[in-house]
């Protein structure tokens, strides 16, 4: 893997090999998408050949910034490249920060822009194989009770990002 991604070490915010710095579980920044329609949210499962939780349900996209990119237009280039879902206008809802291990040694330690986009109509989507295998749209309550029933299919970043900050993405409850 040769992404470099913004990591703080020492205190001081730099680029950072990608693989690195979730091996050495460095804090970084990250940026995180849901996408909602009709009143029900998109949410893909990462593909097999992901270098962690591959095979799990997250949120509809979330990845890393390249470095010096801005977290909405890294938003809008990964929506487009991990499911070919363009024409949407991510907005800024938080940021939080989280740290959890995914397998495999690795730890995310993640500084999180979180974005909402809320299209007028359901978006045709075009998934790339490389990142995502399968997506649902279901309703909150229903993926809140999916994560309480089988959270062990689920991101540890998603079922963070829903027990502990559902309300910074979706609002009040």
């Amino acid at each position: 893997m040769s992404t470099m991604i913004p990591a703080w070490v020492d205190g001081t915010l730099q680029p950072v090999e990608k693989l690195a710095a979730h091996l050495d579980g460095l804090r970084h920044k990250a940026v995180s998408v849901f996408v909602v329609h009709g009143g029900e949210v998109l949410i893909q499962q990462r593909a097999a050949g992901k270098y962690h939780t591959p095979g799990l349900w997250a949120n509809t996209c979330c990845t890393h910034p390249h470095w010096d990119e801005d977290p909405r237009i890294c938003a809008i280039r990964r929506l487009e490249e991990e499911l070919g879902l363009t024409g949407v206008d991510p907005v800024w809802k938080d940021q939080i920060e989280y740290r959890a291990a995914v397998g495999g040694d690795m730890v995310e330690h993640e500084v999180v822009d979180l974005f909402l986009a809320t299209p007028a109509e359901r978006p045709a989507l075009n998934l790339n194989p490389e990142e995502v295998q399968a997506t649902r749209w279901l309703s909150l309550e229903e993926l809140e009770a999916e994560v309480a029933a089988t959270p062990e299919v689920f991101t540890p970043w998603l079922r963070i990002y829903l027990a502990e900050h559902k309300a910074s993405v979706f609002g009040p409850a």
